[in-house]
């Protein structure tokens, strides 16, 4: 007689329990990585066009400017560029004038557009329209806006020379002078520069507690009190941050005496430190010495501006 087999009775599989607040752990990870995966594509795009048009530019105009090409042959020639554009008298002419540019757009594009943001902080009305005014000539093309102070300029036709005509005053040789070549080149470039600054002084301004002002007046304190003890204190941050940016700024000068007074101007007292280094690359095919000269530019304002930066800490 057969056996009858009787089934083994298998133990029923265990069900994992449920846990939602793990799913939702695993979930919320999942949805950081895919966001932190986006932002670094993102970043690695820009991290990419910097790295093509800023820091392979700089490596590199720090390579050749101990290399010098002659004939599509380069070789290392050590500190020689480096001597050859300090014995190039071109080389002090145009640290002067850059120097002096400078300046003079220091004292016209640094306080001019810090005076209008005041004013334009003071007015009750039409406030809106006149920022957009201010701000116009930013939104022009600097080449358009160059050519414009051009016709401005001209001795024979120019609308200077027209209004000083018409009130019976002498003219100016304007840019075909060297005594006028520069502060001409300062004021096309402060009218075509100062809108971006003035809102930037004018968004400070707002932020400023107006008890401070009323507090001022009543201990009698008049609009140049009020501005010397309220405001400038106020707003010294934003004044040292742009006093930076505009030394930076005006030291590469390179479109407006370029395209005013050819690069040069009348006995070289435009010719720019910038302008230089695109002599020396294009026009005499030197770029070794331009690279050199565009090395001395970078130390020089790297200096300044730890310098300053260090200064303002301490005065802080």
């Amino acid at each position: 007689m057969a056996a009858i087999s009787v089934p083994s009775r298998r133990k029923p599989t265990p069900v994992p329990a449920r846990d939602p607040a793990g799913a939702a752990a695993r979930a919320g990870r999942g949805q950081r990585l895919r966001r932190n995966l986006t932002a670094h594509g993102f970043l690695l795009g820009a991290l990419l066009c910097f790295a093509c048009f800023s820091w392979y530019p700089m490596v590199r105009e720090v390579v050749m400017s101990f290399q010098k090409t002659r004939r599509g042959r380069t070789s290392w020639v050590g500190l020689d560029n480096l001597r050859h554009i300090l014995h190039d008298p071109a080389f002090w002419q145009a640290w002067r004038n850059t120097a002096l540019f400078t300046l003079l757009a220091l004292l016209l594009g640094f306080a001019l557009p810090f005076l209008v943001a005041v004013l334009l902080n003071e007015l009750r009305h039409f406030r809106g329209y006149l920022r957009i005014l201010v701000y116009l000539p930013v939104m022009l093309p600097p080449v358009a806006s160059v050519l414009l102070f051009k016709y401005f300029y001209d001795p024979g036709y120019g609308l200077f020379d027209s209004i000083l005509r018409t009130l019976h005053l002498p003219t100016s040789a304007w840019l075909n002078s060297p005594d006028t070549a520069m502060i001409s080149v300062v004021i096309a470039t402060t009218w075509m520069n100062m809108g971006g600054a003035t809102l930037i002084y004018l968004a400070a301004l707002q932020s400023i507690p107006g008890e401070l002002y009323e507090a001022a007046e009543l201990d009698g304190a008049g609009l140049l009190r009020r501005i010397w003890h309220v405001t400038i204190p106020q707003t010294r941050l934003i004044l040292s941050l742009l006093l930076l940016l505009q030394v930076v700024a005006t030291m590469q000068v390179f479109v407006e005496p370029y395209l005013l007074t050819g690069g040069n101007g009348p006995q070289g007292s435009t010719t720019t430190v910038v302008y230089l280094i695109y002599q020396y690359a294009f026009n005499f095919d030197n770029y070794g010495s331009a690279s050199a000269l565009g090395l001395v530019m970078l130390l020089v304002l790297a200096g300044f501006s730890a310098l300053y930066v260090r200064l303002s800490r301490t005065c802080d």
